[in-house]
């Protein structure tokens, strides 16, 4: 995630898209919000707001992690969740927003940009 973040930011002009495939770019945003950029506009008290909590729900995911003895598959859910919020908890604290560069769209409908750790995520939530 770390990675691809970086190529990202270095290869990509800001809110530029780069066409990789019909209804798909490479988008170069900055959310300082949450999902779907949720209070991305609030004037800087979110970043503090969603570190915490970010760390928060890591340490509780940790700890849910150690009781889990014969389910393999909750363990590799919790640790995909784990990651992805792990992931953007980086770019929170050392950039001050999390690095979104995934673009999906059909027509005038465009997805919100997201990254690998929200996928990690979401799969993981699923």
């Amino acid at each position: 995630d770390l990675y691809t973040k970086y190529l990202a930011s270095t290869q990509l002009e800001y809110a530029i898209p780069v066409p990789v495939m019909p209804h798909f770019n490479f988008t170069l945003l900055h959310n300082t919000g949450a999902a779907f950029s949720f209070l991305a506009n609030e004037g800087g008290w979110q970043r503090w707001f969603f570190i915490v909590l970010a760390l928060g729900v890591s340490i509780a995911l940790v700890r849910w992690v150690y009781t889990l003895k014969n389910d393999r598959w909750l363990a590799i859910a919790l640790c995909l969740v784990l990651g992805g919020a792990l992931g953007n908890l980086y770019d929170r604290i050392m950039l001050g927003y999390v690095v979104d560069f995934l673009h999906f769209y059909w027509n005038d409908y465009h997805f919100p940009a997201f990254n690998i750790a929200d996928s990690a995520i979401s799969v993981g939530a699923a």
